[in-house]
């Protein structure tokens, strides 16, 4: 089982967040507290950069539709990129894909 690494690069109301190895049921809480995080520091522009993420399951787009939901209330958004291989099949399966993702 592959963890997740989270790396996080801040600017006043904006994240950039990279996502690598696997967001799933055990990651995340972890990847929700993170973001919650971000969003008391008052980044509520958030981009999410999953070109390196291997896979995500229903708890790990739960997170995303959560946050992005939270971030939105605030005047904000969360947008993904580098979306491809599972996450984008999830996305587009679901319908979700025009929510985080303006153009791949």
């Amino acid at each position: 089982m592959t963890d997740l690494c989270v790396e996080v690069e801040r600017a006043p109301r904006a994240a950039l967040v990279r996502l690598e190895g696997d967001l799933d049921k055990v990651s995340a809480p972890a990847f929700r507290t993170c973001l919650a995080g971000l969003a008391e520091e008052g980044c509520v522009e958030v981009v999410v950069d999953a070109a390196r993420l291997a896979f995500c399951d229903s708890s790990g787009l739960w997170v995303l539709v959560e946050h992005q939901r939270a971030l939105s209330g605030l005047g904000g958004s969360l947008q993904l990129t580098g979306v491809q291989g599972v996450l984008l099949r999830v996305l587009d399966v679901t319908g979700l894909r025009p929510l985080f993702v303006s153009q791949l």
